[in-house]
């Protein structure tokens, strides 16, 4: 299985969310789920500094990475969309953070509480993600 976490551009939320994922599904020893990331508008920008500093200071991976242009949808990947209207945009194969938990705004430019606040949000929404993904295969 296949999860890719949609945004702008590629450089906040949804690296952050893959990162997150990555950890949370690694704690929980699931195995077999492949995370990815990108956006909509990536433009191969490095992720931002204070998603470094955020990812660092929660003890996920905060290392290089430059931004993924969303290229095609593949039918073999769930996509998860950090709002609504980036969900409209993609269209079938895609779930919102609104329907696991709560939208994840775009926190680029902004101070490093903000980010921090991302953080907890995208755990929030992968926790649920996660959730959801062990009950459809029976194992919670």
């Amino acid at each position: 299985m296949e999860v890719c976490f949609v945004c702008t551009g590629n450089t906040c939320r949804s690296i952050m969310a893959e990162r997150i994922a990555k950890k949370m599904a690694k704690d929980r020893k699931i195995k077999d789920i492949k995370f990815s990331s990108c956006g909509v508008d990536a433009r191969k920008e490095n992720i931002a500094v204070n998603a470094k500093r955020v990812l660092k200071e929660l003890g996920y991976d905060a290392r290089d990475r430059k931004s993924v242009k969303l290229k095609k949808i593949k039918e073999n990947v769930l996509y998860v969309a950090m709002t609504s209207p980036l969900k409209r945009y993609l269209g079938k194969r895609c779930i919102s953070c609104d329907e696991l938990y709560k939208a994840v705004e775009d926190p680029y430019g902004r101070e490093e509480e903000f980010y921090r606040i991302t953080a907890r949000l995208l755990e929030k929404n992968i926790e649920v993600l996660l959730d959801k993904i062990e009950k459809m295969r029976g194992e919670k």
